[in-house]
């Protein structure tokens, strides 16, 4: 059993399930203060990355995420659309690095990546690269070869994410595994190309799933290199939102210790504080600021969920004393 009256700064592969729950287990001030110390090793804490998302194709999709607004299992009165044209999304990628983005991520909802799809993409990942911001797409499961070309194209970061543990996934999702989650993931780092990956908190988990997905993350051979966290957006006509509505979400300070143990098992990924931040007062959006969180999703909506407006964070940042990262960091 590790050691945990100590922070943990070092990256390790080998966390096994029991010491990462130990670290839920800590005092909830010990815990903080034990992540905001592995924070203060890797990264200037006044700092975080700042990254919008755009769904470059919304809805219709063939999975049955029980969360999701797109899934066409459900419905939630979202209208599918086909794949935007590359020069609408060029020009909302200009629009996004003038408000201040670093990172522009597309996404589409997709179960898997057709070839046919692909010179579009490559043409909005060639383009977004060429004004100097960070690419990021997340267009559901990958080839090999697929994932080659991405890189080829200026892709920097490839978001799949686990969602929750394996042991909670069915609960989650039956349209496609747990293994070609990690298949994706394994196609993304042999091609090359940084990896984001994270979960979803607040789906009827338990804090033990939280810990196995935790352990998932953390004994990946190559740690996220980023690691967005997600807070549920409770959408209406979704089995899972409907549940989260009727029995309520994970509680503020849970959602805190799952920033704070992220930030400690996996120390030099990008914890990113995700969806669900229109719901999370500033104190507690500081205090997973405080906790290792270091990156944000801005602009007024996500893939098809609000975000808080842009003078909204911006007044959040003035109050706590947080600048964009630098680009050395970002480097």
């Amino acid at each position: 059993m590790a050691d945990t009256s100590q922070p943990i700064a070092t990256v390790r592969t080998d966390w096994t399930k029991g010491e990462i729950a130990a670290l839920f287990d800590l005092p909830f001030m010990e815990l903080v203060f034990q992540a905001a110390s592995v924070h203060r090793r890797h990264f200037d804490p006044s700092e975080v990355q700042l990254s919008q998302l755009l769904s470059v194709k919304t809805g219709g999709c063939a999975e049955n995420c029980g969360y999701c607004s797109q899934s066409s299992h459900f419905d939630t009165g979202l209208k599918a659309s086909k794949l935007m044209p590359v020069d609408e999304v060029l020009s909302a990628a200009q629009a996004a690095k003038d408000g201040g983005a670093q990172r522009f991520c597309m996404g589409a909802a997709w179960r898997d990546l057709k070839d046919r799809d692909l010179p579009a993409l490559e043409a909005m990942i060639s383009g977004v690269k060429a004004m100097g911001m960070e690419t990021c797409a997340t267009l559901g499961m990958l080839r090999p070869d697929q994932a080659e070309q991405l890189k080829a194209a200026g892709l920097d970061y490839y978001n799949h994410n686990l969602d929750t543990s394996p042991e909670y996934y069915d609960k989650v999702v039956t349209t496609r595994t747990y293994q070609e989650r990690l298949d994706t993931l394994q196609a993304v780092a042999d091609a090359g190309m940084k990896t984001c990956c994270g979960g979803i908190m607040g789906l009827g988990e338990t804090r033990a799933d939280r810990v196995s997905f935790l352990h998932q993350l953390a004994t990946l051979p190559r740690h996220p290199d980023s690691l967005p966290i997600n807070n549920l957006v409770a959408v209406t006509g979704t089995p899972l939102g409907e549940k989260a509505q009727a029995e309520g979400g994970i509680s503020g300070i849970e959602f805190v210790r799952t920033v704070a143990v992220a930030r400690i098992v996996c120390p030099k990924s990008m914890v990113r504080l995700s969806a669900g931040r229109t719901e999370m007062s500033e104190e507690l959006q500081a205090l997973c600021f405080l906790a290792g969180a270091n990156s944000v999703f801005v602009g007024n909506q996500l893939l098809t969920t609000p975000n808080p407006e842009r003078g909204t964070d911006a007044h959040l940042m003035a109050e706590l004393g947080l600048k964009p990262m630098s680009a050395e960091a970002l480097a």
